[in-house]
């Protein structure tokens, strides 16, 4: 037998052993640390809204949980871990939010579909500021996300944007206005393109260029308000604020309103 044949046939067998121990149903022990783990991960919520991310500690975890330091360890490794967890878990539940907002909306009115996304960003940035400060804030001091776990979580709403963006492209609805738009320079081409390569998109330099832009300034918009950057007193009516916001950046990434020529 061929060596590509081996190799396929081995990655068969993997793939079947994986999804079957996916399927079977989990035993008690596992059923218990998995239940353990999920309210390890809601306390860890309660201390970052109190306690802010730089001042999470396990040791006060599980005594809110009412085990002893050491029985918390056998679930959750560390402090690092922690983070880990409640950031893979903060990222789910936004990813979870947007693509349920995004589908709501049919899939030919791209402009609604951005503006769903947006509003469901900032909706879930305003209800849980503190875990949105964990993801977008400042970096917690001795600590790195292991890139392997949390890279996939937290690209879910950028990639649910640039799928808005490629599927308008791909319909034809995709187009830059009359403003000034530079030229792309040789290195950002080619980091564009690998951009392009790895989520196979169809959307050209300068039209990525602008939805990288949307992308960014819609998280700067939420996180204005969030952090209170804006002051106090400064704007009363934020949410028409925030609406005129993805209107403006829509209309940058070369979202036309529903019904507009392109």
């Amino acid at each position: 037998m061929p060596e590509d044949r081996i190799e396929a046939g081995i990655e068969a067998d993997v793939d079947a052993l994986s999804a079957a121990a996916a399927s079977r149903p989990r035993t008690p022990r596992e059923r218990a640390r998995a239940q353990t783990v999920a309210d390890i991960v809601r306390l860890g919520r309660e201390h970052l809204a109190l306690h802010g991310a730089a001042a999470l500690s396990l040791r006060a975890v599980a005594r809110d949980l009412g085990v002893v330091s050491s029985a918390v360890y056998r679930y959750v490794e560390n402090r690092e871990e922690l983070l880990t967890l409640l950031l893979i878990d903060a990222y789910n539940e936004l990813g979870d939010e947007v693509d349920a907002a995004v589908g709501a909306v049919p899939e030919a009115d791209f402009d609604g579909r951005f503006a769903a996304l947006g509003r469901a960003v900032r909706e879930w940035a305003l209800r849980e500021p503190s875990r949105y400060a964990l993801l977008f804030g400042s970096p917690v001091p001795g600590y790195r996300a292991p890139a392997e776990r949390t890279t996939g979580p937290g690209t879910r709403v950028i990639i649910a944007l640039i799928g808005i963006l490629d599927g308008a492209f791909r319909a034809g609805r995709l187009a830059a206005t009359g403003r000034r738009s530079p030229a792309v320079a040789a290195g950002l081409a080619g980091d564009l393109a690998k951009i392009r390569a790895e989520f196979g998109l169809a959307v050209p330099d300068d039209l990525l260029a602008r939805g990288t832009l949307a992308w960014t300034s819609l998280f700067g918009a939420v996180s204005f308000e969030v952090f209170g950057q804006y002051g106090p007193d400064t704007f009363t009516a934020r949410e028409e604020l925030f609406a005129h916001h993805l209107a403006v950046l829509a209309d940058v990434a070369g979202l036309p309103a529903a019904g507009a020529a392109v």
